[in-house]
């Protein structure tokens, strides 16, 4: 059997191997030379050994449950972990908050619902930030504990970093995919606005938020990616993207070599030497594989724009959580309650003008990505940070939010301290198949080992 593709980190000495990831899973699967329980029960027996330290789930199904499930699929047994945030009928849903937890939705979200129907067992809810905002929950960053494995999908990236899920389902509205994903070493998509289905997900910001995709490899997120994306526009706000192309042997078909597009930003002085240092031995491996990096911005009104996101955020947020702190004061931490403030000072016209002001952006950004393949930009500050109160800082994944545009993040180096350090791909919107394309390239460019920065 091949080994599987993509960057995985390297074992801690008392972890087992980690199992497939989902790409190599479904074709060994396929092929009779791998057992959908048998694999299930590599990912149970992880999840059984590491779960009560690391806290990534907040409910899963016992070993037993999860391997007595028969399904039938292309996805048939594979488990996944969906972040508490999405509704699911068969467990209890918090959205991370102790207003809800002992809610039980009704029906599946539309993606749950779609990973049942390809077979796909869902085998747990992973922990969230509360409302999938900044306080953070009890999961810890699977390479070093000490550290947050950032937010707010954060038991998603931990559970698929240690190889208890092959996937898992998250959410981003500033950085809650990419980030983690960055944290805790593994690939992270978010695909373009409305292009993967949001119906059950609970709201932060309408106008801003997506559902996204973890896994080991961009293999494994360009699978799901296609068999997952919307696709009819019966979803409000819902696009339909096209599927990238791929072999059920290989998998992508790597676009490159590329031309990329460095992002030189205002706030680059907020980047950690570690992860300036990361990025330059990227760029250098890049160049030396024949790609064409050069180094690029985008005009001030873009930067300017975030205060735009954060009037969306606010004026929309607060909304949702005006009943939460008025019947539930008590069990509101103090950043849902100071949502809730600023967005009750919001006008009408300030939110109308932040719409408008994405709309156009949004529009005149395929301009100013013309002649690039993706923008090369850093998906953190740096290294997960020291400790678990602040699931770090998402300012350099915030821009491709509020602008609905796919960016997809890699693992490429790590830290002294071992930590994950990675880098972000952006494409203009819609190009979601060829921002995969390009990432295999750059993927398979800098494949393992990740170098250890000194």
């Amino acid at each position: 059997m091949t080994p599987p593709t993509g960057h995985t980190m390297p074992q801690h000495p008392s972890r087992p191997a980690l199992p497939l990831g989902l790409f190599d899973a479904c074709r060994a699967i396929a092929a009779g030379t791998l057992s959908a329980q048998d694999y299930a029960r590599q990912c149970a027996a992880i999840t059984d050994q590491l779960e009560p330290a690391l806290h990534a789930f907040v409910t899963r199904l016992p070993t037993p449950e999860l391997l007595a499930v028969q399904a039938t699929g292309p996805w048939a047994g594979i488990p996944v972990a969906v972040k508490d945030l999405i509704d699911t009928a068969q467990f209890v849903t918090t959205y991370g908050s102790p207003i809800y937890a002992a809610h039980r939705p009704a029906r599946d979200a539309r993606i749950v619902a779609a990973l049942r129907q390809l077979g796909a067992v869902v085998c747990g809810k992973t922990v969230t930030t509360e409302f999938a905002w900044r306080q953070n929950g009890p999961t810890v960053n699977p390479i070093h504990p000490e550290h947050t494995p950032g937010g707010s999908s954060s038991g998603s990236a931990a559970a698929v970093a240690t190889g208890m899920v092959p996937l898992a389902v998250g959410t981003q509205t500033y950085g809650s995919v990419i980030r983690p994903a960055a944290y805790c070493g593994v690939v992270g998509l978010k695909a373009s606005f409305g292009a993967v289905p949001r119906q059950g997900a609970f709201p932060v910001s309408g106008a801003l938020d997506h559902v996204g995709f973890l896994a080991r490899s961009v293999n494994d997120v360009a699978l799901a990616f296609n068999l997952l994306r919307n696709q009819t526009t019966e979803e409000p706000g819902s696009v339909v993207v096209p599927a990238v192309p791929m072999d059920s042997q290989t998998g992508l078909r790597p676009h490159g070599p590329v031309g990329l597009a460095w992002l030189q930003t205002p706030f680059d002085d907020r980047v950690s030497a570690e992860q300036t240092q990361a990025m330059q031995q990227a760029v250098d491996r890049l160049r030396a594989a024949g790609a064409v990096v050069q180094t690029h911005t985008l005009p001030q009104a873009y930067w300017d724009a975030l205060q735009a996101m954060d009037c969306l955020v606010q004026s929309e947020g607060g909304q949702v959580h005006q009943q939460h702190v008025a019947q539930h004061p008590d069990l509101c931490s103090v950043h849902i309650h100071e949502m809730v403030a600023k967005g009750s000072a919001r006008t009408a016209s300030e939110y109308r003008s932040a719409l408008a002001v994405q709309q156009h952006l949004r529009a005149d950004s395929r301009a100013q990505l013309q002649g690039f393949d993706a923008v090369l930009t850093v998906p953190a500050t740096g290294e997960a940070p020291h400790g678990l109160g602040f699931t770090g800082d998402p300012l350099f994944c915030a821009l491709w939010s509020f602008l609905g545009l796919p960016a997809i993040t890699l693992p490429v180096a790590r830290s002294p301290r071992g930590l994950p350090l990675g880098l972000q791909l952006v494409a203009p919107f819609g190009q979601d198949g060829h921002l995969l394309r390009t990432a295999r390239w750059v993927e398979d460019t800098l494949a393992d080992p990740t170098p250890l920065l000194s």
